[in-house]
């Protein structure tokens, strides 16, 4: 060997040490709305089929690789808290990173805060919730400010001279994140402030207190004192506030600045440190005499903002959806590229029973949300408004229920890869638990569902109504919808038993929507794997029959490196 040689073989082999192969790429560079076949078939189906070419054209724009990236930067980097400036003077200010304000820009100027209220035509609600479906996909936390803004008009409404100034600003597509008088701005966003320490989702036992300063009733101005133990998304130009008056628990539109252009004295202690929903500010506050105008009738407050809460719970369905999609996608992407034991994975059994498992999972949550967003659109006709009354609740309970343990499993489709924090799985995960909770968790949910039954019994008239759609189209339904109807005759600890009635309720209106719309490959495979008498317990545990290969090739998105 030649000396001079030495050198460059020496560096040769240093620097070759292996040769990448037989690993995925990332999920990049494809069209949210056109690779999700489900979703085009609901917006089709669900009355939407006006807005197929304006979500085609979102979803190529929400899809693109720098697009997605905003999704991580802005949990990369979390809201930071300023109570005070450098001089001393308080100013309550949250401090975002660019790619959060990027991110809420998009969803306004879309309308996905408003677009129903500003443009109510038939399928206004199913082409919103498909917007904030594929942009949840790029990142969560951002929507609750949103959706807060979307869900407080029908609250605001209630009092008409609130309204006439505040909607117009709430519905403008204009994003506009400057700390100033929503006097000086043609667009703001509403948030939400309820859950005190001692009480939680029992507001009942709120008590912060509201003192006229003036005369009482609807659209006057009170003082208010007291402390909330989580409000969401500080920035918001205003806040419906729950508070105690003479007449019990009231609802107040309480703005971050006074009339007269001075600051509204509800002081942000701290940020929330959760373990998800990250990129959103959550905070904890004092009001101390802060300025605020009642919103419908004094003593009537859970019944006024429960108008907002109603649109909020449909919302945490859109987003739990979402993150099933998103958990779905990912997996399916990196399964048709990596292979294991000299096959790819997708084309492996029992990885095969996990993806069509994963997927059936998905499309049931989807048609059910997009099913009440058609019953949204329709709730001047009798059976869709008792269809939402009941099924939001259901669906919210359900959805989001099953989300956390579907993110896992699509992470372990990945293997140790997903683990990492440089994966998209960390943060779905993370955010997987979110929805359940919050606007009322699980048992909230489920004593709703009683607390509707019992007051409006024509819910459950319209709920089995629309299952029966699906009469005699599969006979594992009718039995399983019979045996329920059963439930219902026995009303002994009812409370005690709801989980496992609601948690029926929703798998039966799943299926009764599969069995009318979707392939039979997918109607089969749920009826079969949800259905049965035996029960569905891990994910990967299809019967056999089901035609995996037909629901994977139908649920996976194509990327482009």
């Amino acid at each position: 060997m030649n000396p001079t040689q030495q050198p460059a073989l020496t560096a040769h082999y240093l620097a070759n040490t292996h040769e990448v192969v037989n690993v995925s790429h990332e999920l990049v560079n494809y069209n949210l709305f056109e690779q999700d076949a489900a979703l085009r078939e609901a917006v089709q189906r669900e009355g939407a089929a006006w807005a197929q070419a304006e979500l085609a054209a979102f979803g190529a724009h929400v899809g693109q690789a720098d697009y997605l990236e905003l999704g991580a930067l802005a949990n990369k980097h979390p809201p930071e808290l300023d109570t005070h400036d450098r001089f001393g003077n308080r100013v309550d200010l949250v401090r975002f990173h660019p790619a959060y304000h990027q991110l809420m820009k998009t969803s306004i100027e879309h309308g996905l805060h408003s677009s129903p209220w500003t443009d109510p035509q038939p399928g206004a609600h199913v082409a919103r919730a498909a917007r904030t479906y594929m942009h949840t996909q790029v990142e969560a936390g951002h929507g609750c400010p949103i959706t807060m803004t979307f869900a407080a008009v029908p609250s605001l409404r209630t009092t008409p001279a609130l309204a006439a100034y505040w909607e117009p600003k709430i519905t403008a597509r204009v994003y506009d994140p400057r700390n100033v008088p929503d006097a000086q701005k043609a667009g703001v966003t509403i948030g939400m402030a309820m859950t005190e320490k001692q009480g939680g989702s029992d507001v009942r036992a709120n008590t912060t207190q509201a003192y006229p300063v003036g005369q009482r009733g609807p659209g006057e101005l009170y003082e208010l004192v007291g402390h909330k133990f989580f409000v969401s998304a500080p920035m918001c130009d205003a806040f419906l506030v729950l508070a105690q008056t003479p007449a019990g628990l009231s609802c107040f539109l309480l703005p971050r600045w006074r009339t007269d252009g001075s600051k509204n004295p509800l002081q942000v202690l701290r940020l929330k440190r959760k373990m998800g929903n990250v990129s959103n500010a959550s905070s904890e506050t004092e009001l101390r005499g802060a300025h605020a105008w009642m919103v419908g009738e004094e003593g009537r407050g859970v019944r006024t903002i429960i108008e907002m809460v109603s649109m909020t719970r449909y919302d945490c369905m859109i987003g739990s959806s979402a993150g099933q999609r998103a958990a779905l996608s990912h997996a399916l992407h990196h399964s048709s590229l990596r292979s294991a034991f000299g096959k790819v994975l997708n084309q492996q059994p029992l990885m095969q029973n996990v993806l069509a498992d994963l997927a059936l999972e998905s499309e049931g949550s989807l048609a059910l949300t997009m099913r009440l967003g058609r019953a949204l659109d329709n709730r001047h006709d009798a059976h869709e408004d008792l269809l939402v009354r009941l099924g939001t609740a259901v669906g919210k309970y359900w959805i989001c229920k099953r989300t956390p343990n579907h993110a896992y499993e699509a992470m372990e489709c990945i293997g140790g890869s997903g683990v990492m924090e440089d994966s998209p799985f960390p943060r779905l995960l993370r955010e997987s638990p979110v929805n359940a909770i919050w606007e009322g968790s699980g048992n909230v949910q489920c004593l709703d569902v009683l607390r509707a039954m019992q007051k409006t019994p024509a819910v459950v008239e319209a709920y089995f109504a629309e299952v029966a759609k699906a009469r005699g189209a599969n006979t594992q339904l009718d039995q399983y919808v019979r045996a329920l109807q059963a439930e219902f005759k026995d009303l002994a600890d009812l409370e005690y038993r709801a989980r496992d009635v609601v948690d029926r309720m929703a798998i039966a209106i799943q299926a009764a929507l599969l069995v009318q719309h979707a392939p039979a490959a997918v109607a089969d495979g749920f009826c079969a794997s949800r259905l049965a008498a035996s029960g569905h317990h891990n994910v990967g545990a299809l019967p056999r029959g089901v035609d995996c290969a037909a629901i994977i090739q139908r649920a996976t998105p194509r990327a482009t490196p």
